[in-house]
């Protein structure tokens, strides 16, 4: 299946990119995009993403499915769909 994943700010430096298609196997997780996008965009994405103490992703960082928190579904085990869009979203700063 297809999943259009979308990156903003830090996650878009590292990535060089503001938005990609990624083939990924059915019932993906969210958990499992992050691998794959980790292993494609190395050490750098790596490192941003997980925290380093606990192997898993930063509790600051958001995760988006169509527009809706995965924290609001199933978190990082919320099984993605054909065709839907993937955010991550960085903490933002204001002022």
């Amino acid at each position: 299946m297809r999943v259009k994943v979308k990156f903003f700010a830090s996650i878009r430096e590292i990535t060089g990119k503001k938005e990609e298609d990624v083939e990924v196997p059915d019932d993906t997780t969210v958990e499992e995009l992050i691998e794959i996008l980790s292993s494609k965009y190395g050490r750098e994405f790596s490192d941003y993403v997980y925290d380093e103490r606990t192997g898993k992703p930063r509790d600051h960082l958001q995760f988006l499915i169509d527009g809706r928190s995965a924290s609001t579904l199933q978190g990082l085990k919320t099984r993605l769909r054909d065709g839907c869009n993937f955010a991550i979203i960085p903490p933002v700063g204001g002022g």
